[in-house]
């Protein structure tokens, strides 16, 4: 089907389409033609769900992903997304297909995605990030190669056989592409990436296994979609300058300032329970804290992870940046447990490492205030669906 959709009348530009030279594959490699018009992603989607999806999208109907209980989404030419829930129940996110259609005007000239351009998607359909990363290949005319399904080596050999030009992954799906060993892939030009940092360990590896590619780090929410963009040309510890047509304010005293933004690309607002995210004249906020040097955003985290020690406020993403980069920790999370004397102190989980060489480490840079009174060294590193740490269930193990 074209980008007509069923009605035989052309796609009007705020919707999605299937481009006339766009072309979806799955974790085989065989393509996938259109099917019935589909309303709702299953929690595991097949390939060819996703050209179901452009068959109903582009006639405006509205869809809905990862729950099929509740029905479609409602409000023509509008979908609705998850969150990916790491410190909680993914929220259920609605926003216009236009808010996705206005950025990939953006990509298509800065990433250079278009038709013969070969994108891979490891991660499910109901990830926001896979999702955005095959819509946007489909819309405009390159081909969706769909891994999820695939051990991480076979994602891998995938790469290297279908000869893949850009491939749209979190950090967690290109750990686990690192940790299979399977061999460089010298053909690929661009890695985009988006949900968590990615940490100094991960970043050499990719340059290894990745040689030719260029690694664009965005830094956004599913209720926001794009913010910043950072490059090789970004100042280490920050998410880069405002993405194209993202302006940034911030807002709150020094030290302590949220940000605020106000752009094309934000969402409509939560189908279901509430999440983080704030309204104010158009700016929208996650409670994220940050500041600007010269341009660049930097960030300490977000305020609903933010841990009172004895009055003294921590944010636990600083100090698993730390983790990360110290030798042979290959995840780091910081969680709070009660204490009767400071209110609150940190643990620290960790794959990898030396646990007491960690604690004087982060004590020398932290202070003892901020560092983790204990580490933990843990062999399986639990992951929800959207490839992220499962913090519930690590706040389990800690007490």
């Amino acid at each position: 089907m074209n980008a007509a959709g069923r009605t035989g009348k052309p796609a009007a530009p705020d919707l999605f389409r299937r481009h006339p030279q766009a072309r979806i594959c799955g974790p085989d490699g065989a393509g996938m033609q259109d099917g019935p018009a589909l309303a709702c992603i299953p929690e595991r989607p097949p390939a060819r769900a996703l050209a179901s999806v452009f068959a109903a999208a582009a006639t405006g109907l509205a869809f809905r992903v990862g729950e099929t209980a509740a029905g479609p989404a409602q409000g023509a030419g509008s979908f609705e997304t998850l969150t990916s829930g790491s410190s909680g129940l993914p929220r259920r996110i609605r926003r216009s297909q236009a808010s996705w259609i206005a950025s990939f005007a953006v990509n298509a000239a800065r990433f250079g995605i278009g038709p013969g351009v070969r994108v891979a998607v490891p991660g499910r359909l109901t990830q926001s990030l896979a999702l955005y990363g095959a819509t946007e290949a489909v819309h405009l005319g390159a081909e969706a190669h769909l891994l999820d399904g695939l051990r991480p080596d076979r994602q891998v050999t995938a790469l290297r056989v279908r000869q893949i030009d850009v491939l749209y992954a979190a950090p967690a799906h290109l750990r686990l592409m690192l940790e299979a060993q399977a061999g460089p892939v010298g053909g690929l030009r661009l890695i985009v990436t988006g949900g968590s940092k990615l940490d100094p360990a991960t970043r050499a590896g990719l340059a290894m296994q990745f040689p030719a590619a260029e690694i664009c780090e965005f830094y956004g929410a599913a209720e926001t979609s794009f913010i910043t963009l950072s490059d090789a040309a970004t100042p280490e510890g920050s998410v880069g300058r405002a993405y194209p047509g993202a302006e940034i304010d911030l807002r709150g005293p020094v030290g302590a300032q949220e940000v605020w933004v106000r752009s094309p690309y934000l969402f409509d607002g939560y189908a279901g329970a509430a999440g983080d995210a704030r309204w104010h004249d158009g700016w929208l906020t996650v409670g994220e804290i940050g500041e600007m040097r010269d341009g660049f955003l930097m960030l300490s985290g977000r305020r609903g992870r933010m841990v009172t020690v004895a009055d003294q406020n921590v944010f636990p993403e600083e100090i698993e940046a730390f983790l990360l980069g110290q030798p042979g920790v290959t995840r780091a999370a910081v969680l709070a447990r009660a204490d009767p004397r400071r209110g609150q102190v940190l643990d620290a989980v960790v794959m990898g490492g030396d646990p007491a060489a960690l604690l004087a480490a982060c004590r020398r840079r932290l202070g003892p205030l901020k560092a983790p009174r204990r580490v933990h060294l843990v062999a399986d590193w639990p992951l929800l669906a959207s490839g992220k740490t499962d913090l519930a269930a690590l706040q389990r193990f800690v007490g």
